[in-house]
């Protein structure tokens, strides 16, 4: 297995994204946000209210590596393969993302030159996609929200090439990080249970913690998995 893309897409906070890319972490936005510190490798639209004129001409501008298009749900696959052979002009992998189980089959690999690759929106009380996981076989996904340990533990199922998510953006407001060792109440460690009781920047070291301790936890996960 390769280790994964880590992508940090939480928009409205250059300082955090310093962090994150001090961290190691790629840059992703949801367009037509704005974008801090390009180039951008992800790009992803806004899922409740699409607009894909503006999110086409964001493409456009920014050129990403990766982007999403409209979700795929029931009603939509022509609509959303519009989305993806539109994207594909200023990307090299769209991201198609199936929510209707029994259409991953219908979905080609390569869509007007770029890449195709599965989204996975991991289940959480806020949504995610009843799609089983099964269903996705070997094709390369990319895991859209959910908790760190929750895409580390999907990684065993799925053919997981990048990821990203925003949970740790907001623990980080607590100034809460994640930690594969779990404190009192989870693997969601406050600060001052880990001994640090700074008041300055108490939420940027928050976050730079959960960073690193994540893109530990996924290399030793891919060192184990190894043969």
């Amino acid at each position: 297995m390769v280790a994964p893309a880590l992508i940090y897409c939480a928009g409205g906070n250059p300082a955090f994204r310093r962090v994150a890319t001090d961290c190691g972490w790629l840059n992703g936005a949801r367009l037509p946000d704005t974008v801090y510190n390009p180039p951008l490798y992800f790009a992803d639209q806004d899922w409740k209210k699409p607009d894909k004129t503006a999110y086409m001409m964001a493409l456009q501008r920014h050129r990403p590596v990766m982007a999403t298009v409209l979700d795929l749900e029931e009603g939509l696959f022509r609509a959303t393969m519009d989305w993806a052979e539109e994207a594909a002009q200023w990307c090299r992998s769209v991201v198609i993302i199936p929510k209707v189980p029994g259409t991953i089959d219908d979905i080609p690999e390569i869509i007007g030159g770029a890449a195709v690759v599965l989204g996975y929106s991991v289940p959480t009380k806020y949504g995610g996609t009843c799609v089983p996981v099964w269903e996705f076989g070997r094709r390369p996904v990319h895991l859209l929200g959910g908790s760190p340990q929750k895409q580390l533990d999907l990684c065993r199922y799925l053919n997981v090439v990048s990821l990203d998510g925003n949970m740790a953006h907001l623990q980080a407001h607590r100034c809460r990080f994640w930690s594969r060792k779990k404190g009192s109440r989870g693997h969601w460690v406050q600060l001052s249970e880990a001994g640090d009781r700074r008041e300055e920047d108490a939420n940027l070291e928050a976050i730079r913690r959960s960073l690193v301790g994540i893109k530990e936890a996924w290399q030793s996960r891919l060192t184990a998995q190894m043969p």
